[in-house]
């Protein structure tokens, strides 16, 4: 219940500032997906004794951009999980 309320007030407060939030909501999508096939390789990396994160390997010399790209994945996450309740979308 307060997930939903900060992220009414998010959107409230970036409404006017983002004349369309539909490329926020692309954006949004794409970040799930990347966050979604990211875990999926790691799953598989783990079987197979290797590293297949690729946002590791991709900025793992930068570990705060690293760590920034994982916290706009786990946002977008439950800003989607949050948009999709109250839409009642059909899974």
């Amino acid at each position: 219940m307060l997930i939903s309320h900060l992220c009414a007030i998010i959107q409230n407060v970036l409404k006017p500032k983002i004349k369309n939030m539909k490329n926020l909501w692309v954006i949004a999508v794409v970040l799930v997906i990347i966050g979604a096939i990211n875990w999926g390789l790691v799953g598989l990396g783990s079987f197979m004794g290797t590293n297949l994160n690729l946002v590791n390997l991709i900025v793992g010399k930068w570990p705060n951009v690293e760590n920034i790209v994982y916290i706009l994945v786990g946002l977008c996450g439950v800003w989607k999980a949050v948009v999709c309740m109250q839409k009642k979308c059909k899974m």
